[in-house]
């Protein structure tokens, strides 16, 4: 079973439709106890990171993803859920989970491309460039694009922990990965056919064999 972690910041509704899409059963609860029964667990999020922090330690859920990482259950970051498993968060200056050295930074105002401007937030379609293979994006095209919007993007400590990057005036860190951990800046359940996939090779994975 996978679970869906509900600590009211969104997105949830879209993630437990593209899982319905490729036939996998969940749950959405902020239950620590039906959270330790499930297999993986699914770590969405759209807000802001001091909102989202205040609502993870009000039910301990923060504490409850540090252990989750520890006991090598599968675990997958989204967009914030992405953001605030780093150790700290540039938006609204707040001290985030922890789980990965690093912190979230803001894109810049002057941001650039070929002598045009670009929007903040990051919003549309756009590649990654993975740096190495891993299980979760097997059988994913070079050419697949993946849907955006952020206005903050993990920049993790180790080099190591990058998975993926992709370009929108900076190169950004937009998938890291470590142990049984795997988290995306982008939205795979918005992103089509490539995004499902993501889903698949997830629920498949067993979180030890990169």
């Amino acid at each position: 079973m996978i679970a869906i972690i509900d600590y009211k910041a969104g997105n949830l509704t879209s993630v437990a439709r593209a899982l319905q899409n490729i036939g996998q059963d969940f749950i959405i609860t902020d239950d620590t106890k039906k959270l330790d029964a499930a297999s993986h667990v699914i770590f969405p999020g759209v807000g802001a990171a001091g909102e989202a922090m205040a609502n993870l330690q009000q039910k301990k859920l923060d504490d409850w993803l540090k252990q989750c990482f520890l006991e090598g259950k599968p675990l997958m970051g989204i967009c914030l859920g992405t953001q605030i498993i780093l150790e700290y968060s540039e938006e609204n200056q707040t001290r985030c989970i922890g789980l990965v050295a690093g912190s979230t930074k803001r894109f810049p105002d002057n941001l650039s491309t070929s002598g045009q401007n670009l929007k903040i937030p990051h919003m549309g379609w756009n590649s990654v460039e993975f740096q190495r293979q891993h299980p979760v994006f097997q059988d994913i095209p070079a050419s697949a694009e993946f849907y955006f919007v952020h206005s903050y993007y993990p920049a993790p400590s180790r080099e190591s922990v990058v998975l993926g990057v992709t370009d929108y005036g900076i190169e950004f860190c937009s998938v890291l990965a470590v142990k049984n951990l795997v988290a995306m800046q982008f939205h795979p359940e918005k992103s089509g056919n490539p995004g499902l996939q993501i889903l698949r090779n997830f629920c498949a994975w067993r979180g030890n064999d990169i």
